[in-house]
């Protein structure tokens, strides 16, 4: 398997992805490269590195294919551990960017990538933005050693799209009420009422790697989609990514069945000015259907509590800046709150003869 480190023309160093001028950046001699810049590199790396590349109808050895896959860093020659699903990772010795070509080829190879728009410096002000709105959270869990733990992460997604034809037929009545004299009068009329039309489905999306947290993956979700960009190595360099390991035959049910119910919800809810709504019967069909792959940006901050022997998760949208996150709890500082509250209130008390 072909390792890639993306190196500076003009000095050798590291390139990485720089999200905020969305160029390709060298840290050392401080050079900056477009994405069409980049591409004519990758082109030229692949080129040296194909005399590496396994035999035509060799198979994948057993060791690609289990848990621990260990790689050698084509900058300083140490070990790279890893796991059957990285993509792009660091070298721990020489912190070179370092991309796993093979495990993103052939079927594995996506489609799309949604480059990172908010660097680590945002990350890292955003997440300290928002834990100082938390007050019970231990300090430890944002110190600065965990917060050098905040990871910009590629997870791998399948997007779904559609064209959904849709139609409904309900009984629906109107009533009017009034009085005349001593009389009061009830009219009702009833209607026959149907509905028909087209939903665009776009990019309908699900989280493609089993052995991620599925609560951090989707709760950063919605990404823009729309700003995604024909997938390029280079975008990965600086960061880790992950290969998905589900496809799509395992989303297909669920997603049709979603984007069924909601062309339904939409007919019955452009139905309007009647006293009730009796949805007799609806019909749905999908055409043009297709499922596309894409890597989409994340930060990820973990913490273990080792009193709990639990992991909690930081994430946020590497696009957006939206914040997932489940928090762990200082008992002592409850603990605090609740002897500030109870003593001054039970002396209160006291003093006004509540006890006596």
């Amino acid at each position: 398997m072909a390792l890639m480190s993306y190196k500076c023309p003009n000095c050798g160093g590291g390139l990485q992805f720089d999200p905020p001028s969305q160029k390709f950046k060298c840290e050392f001699c401080l050079s900056e490269f477009t994405k069409e810049e980049m591409k004519r590199l990758e082109e030229e790396e692949a080129r040296k590195k194909a005399r590496y590349e396994t035999e035509p109808g060799e198979q994948e050895s057993a060791k690609d294919q289990a848990e621990a896959v260990i790689y050698s860093c084509p900058s300083c020659g140490a070990e790279i551990v890893t796991d059957a699903t990285t993509a792009a990772t660091f070298c721990y010795y020489c912190h070179n960017p370092v991309v796993l070509s093979g495990k993103l080829s052939g079927e594995f190879m996506p489609d799309y990538v949604l480059p990172f728009a908010v660097d680590k410096k945002g990350a890292t002000e955003k997440f300290l933005s928002w834990i100082e709105k938390k007050k019970f959270v231990p300090k430890s869990f944002y110190s600065k050693d965990q917060i050098e733990k905040l990871s910009g992460i590629y997870f791998p997604y399948l997007l779904y799209s559609c064209q959904v034809d849709g139609k409904l037929s309900a009984d629906a009545e109107k009533n009017r009420t009034w009085t005349t004299g001593n009389i009061r009068y009830t009219e009702h009329k009833k209607y026959q009422v149907e509905r028909a039309g087209c939903l665009d489905v776009k990019n309908l999306t699900r989280n493609a790697l089993s052995k991620t947290n599925r609560e951090l993956v989707e709760g950063v979700l919605p990404f823009e989609t729309e700003k995604m960009l024909p997938f390029q190595m280079g975008y990965l360099s600086g960061f880790q990514a992950e290969k998905r390991d589900m496809d799509s035959q395992s989303f297909t049910p669920d997603a049709e069945q979603e984007v069924k119910n909601y062309t339904v919800e939409q007919l019955r809810s452009s139905i309007s000015d009647y006293s009730s709504i009796n949805v007799k019967n609806s019909e749905t069909s999908i055409r043009n259907a297709k499922w596309q792959y894409a890597l989409l940006p994340v930060w990820v901050l973990t913490y273990k509590d080792k009193q709990k022997d639990k992991i909690y998760y930081f994430a946020m949208n590497g696009q957006t800046g939206k914040i997932w996150g489940k928090l762990p709890v200082d008992k002592g500082k409850l603990a605090g709150l609740f002897f500030q509250v109870f003593i001054p209130v039970f002396a209160v008390l006291m003093i006004g003869g509540w006890f006596l």
